[in-house]
């Protein structure tokens, strides 16, 4: 079996966090996706999450090319996470091209293009202009 790893906040949940889950899954066989804790994306990230983590992860958790979800609480563990669930490719969007090749010594590292025109920053900009 194959297993893929990828990292994100998913607040605000749209088509492009939907299409950067399929085409990870698209790499193997079992998808585990790591969903940033809300203290990690406030004291880490100095990000608000509209939603918090529980609903993320459980909306993460829902769909079909989604095998697990466990939590992100820091920038070090991805390497830990790997060997703990034994993955093969650590996949993640293009806008980290290079910020995690030093991972390679432990998987195969894929960086994949973002879905256009199509990001939660966007979203929020567009809910606030539109109400």
């Amino acid at each position: 079996m194959r297993k893929i790893i990828t990292y994100g906040t998913f607040d605000l949940f749209h088509f492009g966090h939907l299409e950067i889950l399929r085409r990870a899954r698209e790499h193997g066989d079992h998808l585990v996706v790591a969903v940033s804790t809300d203290e990690f994306n406030r004291d880490e990230k100095q990000k608000a999450c509209v939603y918090p983590f529980e609903h993320r992860a459980a909306i993460v958790a829902a769909i079909q090319y989604v095998d697990e979800v466990i939590p992100e609480t820091c920038w070090g563990q991805k390497a830990a996470d790997i060997r703990h669930h034994g993955i093969d490719v650590f996949v993640m969007g293009d806008d980290w091209e290079g910020e995690f090749d030093f991972l390679k010594e432990h998987c195969e590292v894929v960086y994949l293009p973002r879905t256009a025109g199509i990001s939660s920053t966007g979203v929020k900009l567009e809910v606030k202009t539109h109400h």
